[in-house]
């Protein structure tokens, strides 16, 4: 059973892992993607100040600069397997501060070496990528319509020769172990406008990604809006159809009285159910202005939420090699 797994493990792709929610083998705790990027994140930020095990657990030993005593020492796992142990999440106030310390920190242009080899897995949309280098850069796309905030990474990935990388490629070479082989480089002036080129042609479609959703949600506004203006109407012209058949019965009963008194009150119902289909009738144009109205408040009501504000912040750039 361990050579299976273990050959399942070096010869699956990591996408196919993933699916299959096969994790490293040196820890039997399933870990998700982000569970595992928070990990790998805090192994980066508190190097020489913890000892981490299996990617699940670490012993924090000295606190990160400019925290508070209220951050204890001790050991932190993800998920909690002891009592003895602290619960390391996203929230934690440990947390909060690697993940702050990390998102301040400069980012100048570096020469990063990415090692397949020393990746436990396989990926196989990187593979042809192997001895080649090229540059790359992420950028943070926010976006607030609909009184709603989403954000975004763009990726932007070149090979030396000028062949561009899907996103799922430039994505996947960052999940590679790496070093900075050199803390300060250089780019063309063309590898900067390719990389700014495809940044803003995956922004561009961002925008009508969303600008299409939007747009599909004002739809379905308006058609909730015309059903039950449909609804409505249906009801008020039954009714109406249903007094239209009781004044029919109403004159002929008077029709057929045979007392002059009979007479009159069957005139009078007459009278009374006639004023009754008027008001429905009225109410069935009423009900067909406040709709004209609601839908007039629902486009003035939308019309301004749908415009989208955006900012794009770019986080790094980088040279890159894979070997």
């Amino acid at each position: 059973m361990s050579d299976t797994r273990r050959k399942l493990l070096e010869n699956f792709d990591d996408e196919v892992r993933e699916k299959l929610k096969m994790r490293d083998h040196d820890s039997k705790v399933m870990l998700t993607q982000f569970e595992q990027r928070l990990m790998q994140l805090t192994r980066h930020e508190l190097d020489g100040k913890a000892d981490f095990f299996n990617n699940v657990a670490f012993d924090l030993y000295q606190r990160p600069a400019g925290t508070a005593d209220t951050i204890p020492l001790g050991r932190y796992e993800l998920p909690r397997q002891s009592g003895d142990a602290f619960t390391y999440r996203l929230g934690h106030p440990l947390a909060d501060v690697v993940i702050a310390q990390a998102k301040q920190r400069p980012l100048p242009k570096a020469m990063a070496t990415f090692d397949y080899a020393a990746h436990d897995g396989k990926v196989t949309i990187l593979e042809p990528l192997l001895g080649q280098q090229g540059a790359l850069s992420l950028s943070l796309l926010r976006v607030e319509a609909l009184d709603q905030v989403e954000e975004h990474l763009i990726f932007a990935a070149v090979t030396e020769d000028e062949r561009p990388l899907d996103q799922e490629q430039a994505k996947r070479l960052l999940s590679l172990p790496g070093r900075v082989a050199q803390p300060d480089v250089t780019l063309s002036a063309a590898v900067t406008d390719q990389l700014n080129q495809l940044t803003q042609q995956q922004e561009t479609a961002l925008h009508q990604t969303i600008a299409a959703r939007n747009a599909a949600f004002f739809e379905a506004e308006a058609e909730k809006l015309d059903a039950w203006a449909d609804d409505l109407k249906v009801v008020l012209e039954r009714e109406i159809k249903e007094i239209d058949w009781h004044i029919k019965e109403a004159k002929r009963a008077a029709t057929a009285a045979l007392t002059l008194d009979e007479k009159l009150a069957g005139q009078k119902r007459v009278k009374e159910l006639e004023k009754l289909r008027n008001q429905k009738r009225r109410s069935l144009f009423d009900a067909q202005d406040e709709v004209d109205e609601q839908r007039d408040r629902l486009i003035a009501q939308i019309e301004g939420k749908l415009e989208q504000k955006s900012e794009l912040q770019a986080l790094f750039t980088i040279r890159w090699s894979l070997g």
